[in-house]
């Protein structure tokens, strides 16, 4: 079963009313799309031929790669990390930080290219980010981050694609 369809027979609002404290966990953040994104209408057998099949998991589905598994924890030069989906630039290398987690992880976001919702899948409430644009799942957010923001934008690296930036 997919994160997605267990979310819908539990209902967010049935879960949060069994763990009242809860459901004011934090970070509660509430993004807007950028005036300039237009949403990318995409159907589920495009997204299976542009995606890998590890990728279409996570992005269509709100999957997870194993910690560790993804190249671009050790990627230190700097560029944009962008969507895998619509190309849309999410992070820029210089709010990359190393957390410890196995997980590429940014201190802040290219504001405007994220939205955010409650998901309570594992039963205690957290904070998912997706694609403005192709609204991909992308990851968590947490609030063990760094300064300035204090904020962990934990990214499965498979979501993302890494562009160097030109000298």
């Amino acid at each position: 079963m997919h994160r997605r369809h267990f979310l819908g027979l539990l209902g967010a609002g049935g879960l949060a009313g069994l763990l009242p404290g809860w459901a004011l966990a934090r970070p509660q953040l509430d993004l807007e799309r950028a005036a300039t994104i237009e949403p990318l209408e995409v159907s589920e057998a495009q997204w299976r031929e542009r995606l890998s099949d590890a990728q279409f998991e996570i992005l269509r589905e709100a999957g997870t790669e194993p910690a560790g598994s993804s190249p671009l924890n050790a990627e230190k030069r700097p560029g944009v990390y962008r969507c895998a989906g619509c190309d849309l630039a999410l992070f820029d290398s210089e709010t990359k930080f190393e957390s410890g987690t196995g997980w590429p992880s940014f201190y802040d976001h290219i504001e405007g290219h994220l939205l955010t919702e409650r998901d309570f899948v594992l039963l205690i409430p957290r904070t998912e980010y997706h694609c403005a644009r192709c609204g991909g799942h992308q990851g968590h957010v947490f609030e063990d981050g760094p300064e300035p923001t204090g904020l962990r934008w934990c990214n499965n690296g498979l979501a993302l694609r890494f562009e160097p930036r030109q000298a």
